[in-house]
């Protein structure tokens, strides 16, 4: 049970930052609360992908640690965060942190992820690391409380839909 009873966090995923910020401000206008999760990196990591290397889970282990205090922080109804919580394990870590926490996993084709984070070039993550990413994901299980969403869907779509299944899911 959560130690906030009613206040649910919600958390976008999936495999890079480029659309998570775009949707997260869109699902969370609605909430006073949101963060883009690649701000708690630590300097490291920043260093390690903006070289073209992918991160081990040692690397992301501290950066969880991070986004799961922001998390326990901010568990005001509705607060909004965005990271690629790519693992089971990593989503643990986070649940850990915030129990009520519900995730919106964003997925779709690669190569529409790849030429989306090369149009971003003031980013840290490279292209090059796009197909790492997608062989380190492991989709929402049966027993996780999320819902996956078609990224390549106009915004208000998938705010709407987002937020529908917010309604149900936060209503249980």
């Amino acid at each position: 049970m959560s130690p906030h009873p009613g206040h649910t966090t919600h958390r976008r995923h999936g495999s890079v930052r480029c659309w998570k910020v775009r949707h997260r401000g869109a699902v969370g206008r609605r909430s006073r609360t949101s963060l883009e999760g690649d701000d708690l990196h630590p300097a490291a990591n920043v260093t390690k992908m903006s070289q073209g290397l992918s991160l081990t889970d040692e690397d992301r282990r501290p950066w969880l640690a991070a986004v799961g205090s922001w998390l326990t922080d901010h568990h005001s109804p509705g607060a909004v965060t965005a990271c690629s919580a790519l693992k089971r394990s990593y989503r643990d870590q986070l649940r850990a942190a915030c129990p009520g926490i519900v995730f919106i996993h964003l997925a779709g084709d690669q190569r529409i992820v790849t030429h989306r984070v090369t149009a971003r070039p003031d980013h840290f993550m490279p292209p090059s690391l796009v197909a790492s990413q997608y062989q380190t994901l492991e989709p929402l299980q049966d027993d996780e409380t999320g819902i996956t969403l078609d990224f390549d869907q106009p915004v208000d779509d998938l705010v709407h839909a987002a937020r529908q299944w917010l309604g149900t899911a936060t209503a249980a």
